[in-house]
């Protein structure tokens, strides 16, 4: 490992929050013997604080958080980032060369802000594919095919997102635009509406944020 520290000038810590301590255990050493060329440190794991990894380093300080998220396999994902004190305007830019290398990137000015965009955009992929079973499920029950469900949910939502992206009109605004009251959607919206699904869906949102927060206390506590 000491080897591999001294040749690295970026080193990518993407490891789950509970296997983050024994990763930088293995590379204390490597990392205090090369001071002088100091590899810059991007740490992957929802949770673990920047003091944390610092102080589990030796006081080491060349440290970015980020929290990127799956759509990033495919070049379209978004990772937050904040940097540690430590780290060099040069050491910035590189951490966002890479990151951007699969998506765009966020820069965050306090670390608190690390837990919030774990809970939109780190775990958001999933609450996209909880969304999408849901209609599938729906078209299913409906007497449409899978395929056809399959196409026809990844198509609107591969459409709503793009037209939200290149609309200067906030969401909402394009919500009502296609609910037309007394309509199809107005009962749909309605219906969900009745069910509480936008307050669920915070209410599970900030639970993500919270979990973040707790790992972090956890796990570094230590």
């Amino acid at each position: 490992i000491g080897a591999a520290v001294a040749a690295s000038d970026v080193i990518v810590l993407a490891v789950k929050p509970q296997q983050m301590r024994d990763v930088t255990a293995h590379l204390k050493t490597g990392l205090q013997s090369q001071l002088a060329n100091k590899p810059l440190l991007l740490s992957m794991a929802a949770g673990i604080r920047g003091a944390d990894l610092s102080r589990w380093l030796g006081g080491y300080g060349a440290i970015v958080r980020t929290m990127p998220n799956t759509p990033a396999l495919i070049g379209q994902g978004i990772t937050g980032m904040v940097a540690m004190a430590g780290v060099s305007a040069a050491q910035k830019d590189a951490a966002d060369s890479i990151m951007r290398a699969v998506g765009e990137t966020v820069w965050l000015d306090e670390e608190s802000l690390i837990d919030p965009v774990t809970a939109v955009s780190g775990s958001g992929p999933a609450y996209v594919f909880y969304f999408l079973e849901a209609m599938q499920q729906a078209a299913a029950e409906m007497g449409l095919s899978a395929e056809q469900g399959k196409a026809l949910a990844l198509a609107t939502f591969t459409g709503a997102a793009q037209l939200a992206a290149q609309s200067d009109e906030p969401v909402e605004v394009l919500r009502q635009r296609v609910t037309s009251k007394g309509g199809t959607t107005h009962a749909a919206i309605t219906s969900m509406e009745a069910a509480g699904v936008k307050q669920a869906i915070v209410v599970a949102m900030k639970a993500a944020a919270a979990r973040g927060r707790e790992l972090g206390e956890e796990l570094g506590s230590s």
